[in-house]
């Protein structure tokens, strides 16, 4: 996963050098969007599971699967306008940037700052080699693996090696020929092919039992399928909605409300993010398997509402209001 993790922190950098989140008044939109999309869903977990022992899950809700939710976008095609896939591309790499540090600072169970303080020394190496332009990649790789080594003994969870490491990867904004672009296009086959598939069969590896049917209708479940499917897609059009109300953002061009609220059910797809929040949140084995049912049954009604959703509206919506 920390490889996984560099992965997406490299597009969290392109995006923010040169992409959606490269200025203020594109990045508002997906930024506000995500926000509403993480702090709703975990709400209305909160509701469902405060003062139980399922408490600690409440980031489970809060994950988009990036790569999940592109493919039902993509399938869609021409259904919707091009400028509404830019929009939950950016809205989904801000959405995982939150869950990294979700993870990052609240599913830590004990910090050593001895190695901590060694990490960042490495994190200060790298960020000079890119001050003073080292373009070869080895020089990066070889301190982010002794980066890797020194979080993952420091109680934080290693894969925010991966993000820390990208970061300092140097780019040149467009140019396809920078170590960035480079590193992500070669990592890119390997993440999606490969290792994801190798994570989702590894942690989806359910032994279903007739009890856990009724899992789904406990606060675990209903906090879970209620915050992906609902929670997601009242968030992002809320937020959205506040967010062209007040003046801070415009809607995506030629969409429309109706498209935002199903790009909305399309975010709650948790699948990956939250089968891996999943395992950082719980040690009953029991409350595990449940909490990953509910998350493939919100993920799947999710998926197909947004799907038709989409799919049936014919006209683009100009109302911005």
């Amino acid at each position: 996963m920390a490889i996984f993790f560099l992965l997406v922190g490299l597009e969290i950098k392109r995006e923010l050098i040169s992409g959606e989140l490269s200025s203020l008044k594109s990045a508002t939109l997906p930024v506000i969007a995500a926000l509403g999309g993480m702090l709703v869903p975990s709400l209305i977990y909160i509701i469902f599971n405060a003062g139980s022992e399922t408490s600690g899950g409440w980031g489970i809700p809060m994950a988009t699967d990036i790569a999940f939710a592109l493919a039902i976008i993509a399938i869609l095609g021409k259904n919707i306008p091009t400028s509404l896939k830019i929009f939950l591309a950016a809205l989904a790499i801000v959405d995982d940037l939150g869950a990294i540090l979700v993870i990052a600072v609240f599913y830590t169970k004990q910090i050593h700052f001895e190695y901590l303080a060694m990490a960042l020394g490495v994190v200060i190496v790298l960020a000079l080699m890119n001050y003073f332009k080292v373009k070869s990649l080895i020089f990066y790789i070889l301190p982010g693996i002794l980066l890797w080594y020194m979080i993952h003994h420091s109680g934080i969870h290693a894969t925010i090696a991966g993000v820390l490491l990208a970061l300092t990867i140097p780019t040149k904004g467009n140019a396809d020929s920078s170590p960035l672009e480079k590193l992500e296009h070669t990592l890119t086959f390997p993440v999606n092919y490969v290792i994801m598939p190798i994570f989702a069969l590894a942690n989806t590896n359910i032994t279903f039992k007739k009890e856990m049917l009724a899992g789904l209708v406990s606060p675990l479940g209903l906090g879970i399928i209620l915050g992906l499917f609902v929670g997601k897609t009242i968030g992002v059009s809320l937020f959205s909605w506040m967010a062209v109300r007040l003046k801070w953002a415009n809607l995506p061009t030629g969409a429309g409300w109706k498209h935002i609220i199903g790009l909305g059910m399309i975010a709650g797809i948790g699948f990956t993010m939250s089968i891996f929040i999943t395992t950082l949140s719980f040690d009953d084995e029991s409350n595990i398997l449940e909490a990953k049912l509910a998350i493939l049954v919100a993920s799947v009604i999710a998926g197909i509402a947004g799907y038709f959703y989409l799919k049936n509206i014919r006209t683009p919506i100009s109302e911005t209001t």
